[in-house]
């Protein structure tokens, strides 16, 4: 999924030489600034088998300046005992957006490149888009199941960055859909 200048979705598949948008600096993004609208995707998964077919989880967090709020959005495709596709979507306040954007800033994932990380297959990809106004960040490598995998790469130094960035965006995701699913209204 993609957003376009309108803020319009868009399916995936942009490349990551939108003649367009520019890269980040050092500095960006600034957290406190919300006139720019932000989206983060990260989508890990891949080709199983014939029999199983395709397995991913997926999230996305769109801000949308206009209308000062956020959503965050969860699908997880696993096929484990042939379950359907698990939809869920939480709306965030700019508390959470202004933590994100931290998040971010402070692992200084913006200043990574994947030019010397492995390709992604069919079988086995990991996509990290993050796009505030025009200006967009793109790294694509193999899915990793451990940071020890960093080691035996051109640039374990820079994939590790991004494996400890996605470990704990991924932490953060599913600890904001387990507090807003099972947490239950005061009862009088």
């Amino acid at each position: 999924m993609d957003i376009d200048e309108e803020g319009e979705l868009s399916i995936r598949g942009t490349s990551n030489n939108d003649n367009n948008c520019t890269v980040f600096t050092q500095d960006e993004p600034n957290i406190d600034d919300f006139s720019e609208n932000f989206y983060l995707r990260v989508y890990t998964g891949g080709i199983r088998s014939r029999d199983i077919g395709q397995e991913f989880i997926e999230y996305d967090v769109r801000y949308n300046a206009n209308e000062k709020s956020g959503v965050l959005r969860y699908a997880n495709q696993s096929n484990y005992r042939d379950e359907e596709l698990i939809k869920k979507e939480v709306g965030l306040s700019l508390v959470v957006i202004t933590e994100l954007k931290k998040l971010i800033k402070q692992s200084e994932i913006l200043l990574e490149t994947d030019e010397k990380w492995p390709e992604s297959t069919r079988e086995s990809k990991q996509e990290l888009e993050i796009r505030l106004g025009k200006k967009v960040k793109k790294l694509n490598t193999l899915k990793m199941a451990s940071v020890v995998e960093t080691k035996f790469t051109d640039d374990p130094e820079g994939l590790k960055v991004y494996y400890y960035f996605l470990q704990n965006l991924r932490a953060l995701v599913f600890s904001l859909i387990s507090l807003h699913f099972k947490v239950k209204p005061v009862q009088r």
